[in-house]
């Protein structure tokens, strides 16, 4: 009778546990619904999201909808898949890599906002360059000179259309500025004194405790530095074709899928047209763009060069967030076609066929 009764218990037990286990279960895929429907992706989305996270053995698969590192261990996972079957070219797969980067940028902008953000003077870094608006005068450039007590001291404000005589003492001015890998900001104060500080003409004004914070990154993007090649582009041609001859050297700093940033010499106008070609992971790429920013450094006469890019093919747009999202194996920063190895020191500095470089020097130096 006893062994019977303890051959009871143990069976007892065993199904309490395997019914708790499987309502645990359940309801781990019932939250994972549920977050899911709240992230914005469709029923076949998380149909084809539970196999892959099935797959990766997370164990709270639900989670992945708020962790930026899970949901990208499921994103990689679906990458390397697609590589392995070779329907990585298939256009449902890719839209739906497509929506699944949408995300990974979604909650990985998030996570920069809340990690990078200020919210009043006293966090503004020395060096940071400002603009200066003084209602009815102009805009004026300056920079942080010192950052403590109960001030800021900037250097003097300048401008080519400035009267240099101007009194800045008891100004009211608005500061804006940019933080690199962050975003915009502006605020106002009151110019409180006309100072020399560590030997540079200055000035002080209040602090403020309440920053306005605009023009937020829109991407993220990856900082690299391998060698590309861009082309001027007029209405005639199709912008996402891949040329077969080399263009202008430079060398990429940034990329994102809404645009990049290279460094090349000469001056750069915004507002250019420009093609820029290149490879990652062995295949080449070209981003459509159109210049947005200038940095130039007259002594070295180059030009760090900030563009727009036009929209993307979907395919291109992955290939792209896959290096930047850091879903590729590293590729050798291979040009996006090959140059014989007799011409590779003399491309870095003549590119270009006598005719092409003289319509790149026509538009880059004026």
């Amino acid at each position: 009778m006893v062994p019977f009764l303890v051959i009871a218990a143990v069976i007892l037990i065993a199904i309490c546990f395997l019914l708790f286990f499987q309502k645990e279960k359940s309801g781990n895929w019932i939250q994972f619904n549920s977050k899911g429907k709240e992230a914005g992706f469709t029923t076949k989305d998380l149909e084809q999201l539970r196999r892959i996270a099935a797959g990766c053995d997370i164990k709270d698969p639900s989670g992945i909808f708020s962790s930026q590192s899970q949901f990208e261990i499921v994103v990689r996972s679906m990458v390397k898949t697609l590589q392995l079957s070779g329907e990585g070219y298939d256009p449902e797969n890719q839209y739906f890599l497509s929506r699944l980067f949408d995300y990974c940028h979604k909650i990985g902008m998030e996570a920069i906002e809340i990690k990078t953000r200020i919210t009043n003077s006293h966090q503004i870094s020395e060096g940071q360059m400002l603009r200066i608006l003084v209602t009815g005068t102009g805009v004026f450039k300056s920079e942080i000179v010192k950052n403590a007590g109960n001030y800021l001291t900037i250097s003097r404000p300048v401008s080519a259309k400035s009267n240099s005589a101007l009194q800045w003492q008891g100004i009211k001015i608005s500061v804006y500025f940019w933080r690199e890998d962050d975003a915009g900001y502006v605020f106002d104060t009151e110019v409180i004194d006309e100072v020399f500080s560590k030997g540079i003409s200055s000035l002080k004004v209040e602090h403020n405790d309440s920053l306005f914070r605009t023009q937020k990154r829109k991407s993220m993007r990856l900082k690299t530095h391998k060698p590309a090649f861009i082309y001027l582009l007029n209405d005639t041609d199709n912008p996402h074709s891949l040329e077969k001859t080399a263009g202008l050297r430079c060398i990429l700093e940034d990329i994102s899928d809404a645009g990049c940033a290279f460094k090349v010499h000469g001056q750069v106008e915004t507002g250019m047209r420009l093609k820029v070609q290149f490879s990652l992971n062995k295949i080449p790429v070209c981003i459509p763009a159109t210049v947005r920013s200038v940095e130039y450094r007259e002594d070295t006469n180059t030009s760090l060069v900030h563009t727009e890019a036009d929209p993307l093919p979907i395919a291109t747009r992955n290939h792209i967030l896959c290096e930047v999202f850091n879903m590729q194996p590293d590729d050798e920063d291979e040009l996006p076609f090959r140059i014989l190895e007799g011409e590779v020191d003399s491309s870095a500095s003549q590119p270009l066929s006598n005719e092409m470089r003289k319509n790149f020097n026509e538009v880059m130096n004026g």
